[in-house]
């Protein structure tokens, strides 16, 4: 792995051009994506459609989709894909950013952020609390869960069974209908 030559902070990811690329820095190392493809952002809608009516009929708390920043200090900031923040922890929130870790965090891969969502993000999200984490994958049309302190994913084909609040029902999503062409 090259070093890094130089320290990126959330002040210099939120001064990079508008240039239809995705700026993340995580302990100040920089990494820069292309847009998404079609299919990743259709992939997300259909996510984003599933979880939200969820989470609004049972005043859970908040679905929110890229771009949404999630700032662990002045050295990290990611942009998960989609994230779930409950009502019990609104006080992570400012107008501009989540300031801790989200309950839930979804990353769509694609060819291009595989590596990381794989890797740097998802020990990221482990280490910083994120309850869930879902890597989607759009090839084997699979989602990988991950919790704290997992040493492998519940790697999940046909559904993925969430439930944010114990007391409630889980929500099942069908992977099928997610995946769909």
């Amino acid at each position: 792995m090259p070093s890094v030559t130089r320290l990126y902070t959330v002040g210099d990811v939120r001064a990079m051009p508008d240039d239809r690329n995705r700026y993340v820095t995580i302990a100040g190392e920089l990494f820069v994506t292309p847009a998404p493809s079609l299919r990743h952002q259709t992939i997300l809608k259909r996510l984003v459609r599933a979880l939200d009516p969820y989470v609004e009929a049972h005043r859970l708390g908040d679905v929110w989709f890229a771009p949404v920043d999630v700032v662990y200090g002045p050295m990290t900031l990611v942009e998960p894909d989609l994230l779930f923040v409950s009502a019990t922890r609104r006080d992570i929130l400012t107008e501009q950013e989540v300031t801790a870790a989200p309950d839930l965090v979804v990353e769509v891969l694609s060819p291009s952020t595989a590596r990381t969502d794989r890797g740097r993000k998802r020990a990221l999200y482990q280490e910083t609390g994120v309850r869930e984490y879902w890597i989607v994958d759009p090839e084997r049309n699979r989602v990988e869960v991950w919790r704290p302190g997992a040493m492998e994913a519940e790697v999940r084909y046909d559904a993925v069974t969430w439930q944010p609040d114990r007391s409630l029902e889980a929500l099942v999503v069908d992977l099928e209908q997610i995946f769909r062409l």
